[in-house]
């Protein structure tokens, strides 16, 4: 048994909360919106973010931060990507040396091209920040389907550890040294779901998406290796799992915010529609900052930002993803 603290009670946040309380552990959610902590002390549910899923009364809600991390075994980061930062801050000085902080929101922080688990260890240099990611929507978690992570960490003690805590009958947990290859993986292919979601939104069928996906993981995987993951990653459950899933499913509020791109609505319109953060817009911007640096073609990724920033037609992006110059898929030798 552990002690562990959710920090955040969004969907994800409080699907493995419930996971965990489930696996035996003494869990506790912190959240810094007080009405947000008053409505699930009062209901034990989350309507917007996990209708349908209600916390075992077990589970301690609260909005005291040190009441919330002191003794903790794990710290799970379940914000949005854009309050890791500002959450991880607000741990400095609180947190004991070692602490194992788990990672789980997905994305690359605009100003400094950081990974989420690279931005909590540049706020907490003290602590073990790890990472769990993969295939995994809230809303299937939070109901008790099959579902499979993998588990990355610097040492294989802690990985193991935070396997053990989290698998379950239902949630099979592997393990990975490539924290970087995890991380790009889960922030990445939220860009790639956004196109495909566009494609949606447009009419397109399953050949465009089955491209789209292809592409994309050739793209996420072509970056991850230039900046040093492992392509073995990226061709597993935290890069390809990852971006099937959340190219084809409804669940994805990043396809599901490509759509309405796609059928004719704003970035802003599209966001405020979906009601949660959507963070493919997010990372957009930095993964093709990424892709400059490290001199990786990146064609997808570049004609998502222009849809999005740059009010390029949908249409006329698609168009000129199709023209690109002829080539060769791979780089393979003819034979003679």
């Amino acid at each position: 048994m552990a002690n562990i603290t959710v920090l955040g009670a969004g969907g994800w946040g409080l699907a493995l909360a419930k996971l965990l309380f489930e696996n035996g552990n003494n869990v506790t959610v912190w959240s810094a919106v007080e009405r947000e902590v008053e409505e699930l002390n009062k209901t034990r549910e989350n309507k917007q973010s996990l209708p349908g899923v209600i916390m075992p009364e077990g589970i301690v809600i609260t909005s005291d931060l040190d009441a919330s991390i002191k003794d903790k075994d794990i710290l799970v980061m379940a914000v949005a990507s854009k309050f890791v930062r500002s959450t991880a801050a607000r741990l400095k000085g609180k947190v004991k040396d070692g602490q194992i902080i788990v990672d789980v929101a997905k994305g690359i922080e605009e100003e400094t091209l950081h990974t989420m688990t690279a931005v909590i260890m540049d706020e907490l240099p003290n602590v073990n920040a790890a990472i769990l990611s993969g295939p995994s929507h809230a809303e299937e978690v939070g109901k008790g389907l099959p579902t499979t992570v993998v588990a990355g960490a610097r040492d294989e003690e802690t990985a193991k550890y935070i396997q053990n805590v989290f698998a379950s009958n239902v949630f099979r947990v592997y393990t990975s040294p490539d924290m970087l290859g995890v991380a790009l993986g889960g922030s990445l292919k939220n860009v790639i779901a956004l196109a495909a979601g566009i494609a949606d939104g447009m009419g397109y069928g399953d050949n465009t998406k089955a491209a789209l996906i292809t592409r994309g993981i050739k793209e996420i995987a072509s970056l991850g290796v230039a900046m040093g993951a492992d392509p073995k990653t990226l061709n597993g459950l935290a890069g390809t799992g990852d971006l099937i899933v959340t190219c084809a499913s409804m669940h994805s509020r990043n396809r599901r915010a490509g759509i309405l791109i796609g059928q004719g609505k704003s970035m802003q319109e599209a966001m405020d529609e979906v009601h949660m953060v959507v963070e493919g817009v997010y990372s957009a911007k930095a993964a093709l900052a990424l892709s400059k640096k490290f001199n990786v073609e990146m064609p997808i990724v570049e004609k998502v930002n222009e849809v999005l920033f740059d009010n390029l037609n949908a249409k006329e992006a698609v168009n000129s993803l199709m023209l690109r110059d002829k080539k060769d898929e791979y780089a393979l030798a003819w034979s003679k």
